[in-house]
């Protein structure tokens, strides 16, 4: 019979913290503490997870939210559940997990209508935190949301101006480091689909491009530059209009894996082969790039590394209630995998001079 059953009747019990801190050897304040999420040493973290394991611990999670004041939720708030955003998902409920909390998703689908209901939604269900893609569309409510406690924090668009926490990645670094191959091997004529350039993600990734391009001192040719607005769709038919200019691009960047596939479907359409006939680069690596003929040329983003570090700071901010503490903003690396989509322009000078 298991440590959590009851001699007498028969019965399973539940497993307390004391047994739990009996089975991983440490204090019962230190497993006090991984349950809501505070800092905990690796060592006893490990041998924390082990015991709850081993014993089936099961937190009183109503118990503890009226002992705290807390609900031990939080609200994940996204415009849709794509090859980005799911991932981040996915790694921020394990993360959440592990210190004792369930996240509540809504899938706002960008329409004004959709996030103040969203917004209704974690209001009523009285979320300890709110994580969201950044907004500036919806600042009052914000506001009220951190004036009555629930912290807010951004990510994946960093829209300046309000007092919340942001856990961003490198966007116009990153994208200066992808153009910047492309002209490393050769390239000037160098297209970009865009995503919403007045957005701030959108933003920063058309600025890395502007930045590499104006480096090498090659003006941005405006027909160059499509805002397709994160869509395939756009992308699609965008494409179109590129490879229809008089001087068609010999390179594409792609502000994200959206716009990748769309340009990449019309091209296979039209017979046309990456990097045979067209370089390409996407901004956010996704599965799908790495099972095309050459694969594709990508940045990408930590999405772990995102989710670890937002669970972090929602951990110090909760464990802080009642302090004041400057917004925090972290901003992750990202790599730039190297495929086959990109290959060397060979130049009619390069070959007369054979």
């Amino acid at each position: 019979m298991s440590d959590s059953d009851d001699t007498e009747s028969g019965r399973r019990r539940h497993a307390t913290i004391v047994e739990v801190a009996d089975r991983a050897g440490v204090a019962i304040g230190t497993v006090s503490r991984y349950l809501n999420g505070h800092p905990v040493r690796r060592g006893n973290r490990e041998q924390i997870e082990q015991a709850i394991g081993q014993l089936g611990y099961r937190r009183n999670a109503i118990a503890a939210a009226m002992k705290a004041d807390l609900t031990n939720t939080v609200g994940f708030m996204v415009p849709s559940l794509s090859e980005f955003h799911a991932p981040v998902l996915e790694h921020l409920s394990r993360a959440m997990r592990r210190v004792g909390r369930a996240l509540l998703t809504y899938c706002h689908d960008a329409n004004p209508a959709s996030i103040a209901d969203a917004l209704d939604f974690f209001v009523t269900h009285r979320v300890d935190c709110l994580i969201m893609d950044g907004r500036n569309d919806v600042d009052e409510r914000i506001l009220e949301l951190i004036g009555n406690g629930t912290p807010v924090i951004f990510y994946d668009n960093g829209w300046p101006g309000l007092p919340v926490d942001r856990v961003l990645v490198e966007n116009r670094a990153a994208s200066f480091r992808a153009v910047t191959h492309l002209l490393d091997i050769g390239h000037s004529r160098i297209a970009v689909l865009t995503g919403n350039i007045g957005d701030w993600t959108g933003g920063e990734r058309f600025e890395g491009y502007r930045q590499a391009l104006l480096g090498r001192g090659i003006e941005i040719n405006p027909d160059y530059v499509l805002d397709s607005h994160w869509y395939e769709t756009e992308a699609y038919s965008g494409m179109l209009r590129l490879l229809s200019l008089p001087e068609p691009p010999t390179a594409l960047y792609c502000c994200n894996y959206n716009m990748a596939v769309g340009a990449l479907r019309l091209l296979r359409e039209h017979g046309l082969k990456v990097p045979d006939d067209i370089s390409l680069v996407s901004f956010d690596d996704v599965p799908l790039f790495q099972l095309h003929d050459t694969g594709i040329t990508a940045v990408a983003q930590p999405v772990a590394k995102i989710a670890e570090t937002i669970t972090s700071i929602m951990a110090s901010r909760l464990s802080d209630r009642g302090l004041s503490h400057a917004p925090h903003t972290i901003t992750l690396n990202c790599d730039i995998i190297l495929r086959g989509s990109t290959r060397r322009l060979i130049t009619p000078q390069a070959l007369g001079s054979r």
